[in-house]
């Protein structure tokens, strides 16, 4: 899995009231929970963008004031109507302990339902897996190459070594749907 790292500061104030003023100041409060102590930090909102918008995930390692933790995101909160971020969770990550993970999906091969005309459409953009950092892959790739039309491929069809799905195994990862020109064909 991909690292990245990122500075943040201390903080030693809290609530509202000087929430409010940190995002004034272009910063996002944070916390970093888990095998430890609480940390209440403060990153700078634009550093902050690479993480959030993107489709990758990545082990994140914080720089608070000279102390680095490796975490990974845990959830992130918006404005209701602006697209500011206003408050961010990390969760520590453990040596030896396993870790929950969005993990983007990517689809490879050309499935034979869409050859004669059906029409692929990706379900789950991201899949939540369980497993030791250093097993947990960039992306999980799905062969669709098998597929006919009306056909789906679920979380339960996966497997994947040293990994388990935390998303329900009933859950639709892609599928080929019917279109008026795949009727015809058959």
């Amino acid at each position: 899995m991909q690292t990245i790292q990122i500075n943040g500061t201390a903080r030693k104030d809290f609530g509202k009231k000087f929430a409010k003023a940190a995002r004034r100041e272009g910063q996002v409060p944070c916390i970093i929970y888990g095998g430890g102590e609480e940390i209440a930090f403060t990153i700078d909102a634009k550093e902050l963008g690479q993480l959030i918008y993107t489709p990758n995930s990545y082990i994140i390692e914080l720089n608070i004031d000279g102390k680095v933790e490796k975490a990974v995101m845990r959830e992130v909160q918006f404005h209701p109507v602006r697209e500011q971020v206003l408050h961010v969770d990390f969760y520590r990550v453990q040596e030896g302990k396993p870790v929950a993970v969005n993990v983007p999906v990517r689809l490879t091969g050309n499935a034979e339902g869409v050859k004669i005309g059906g029409k692929l459409a990706l379900s789950a953009r991201k899949l939540t897996v369980k497993g030791l950092v250093e097993f947990i892959p960039d992306e999980i790739v799905v062969d669709v190459t098998p597929l006919k039309v009306g056909q789906t491929i679920f979380v339960g069809d996966l497997q994947h070594e040293n990994l388990t799905f935390v998303t329900p195994a009933t859950t639709a990862v892609c599928a080929v749907r019917v279109t008026r020109a795949s009727r015809a064909a058959q």
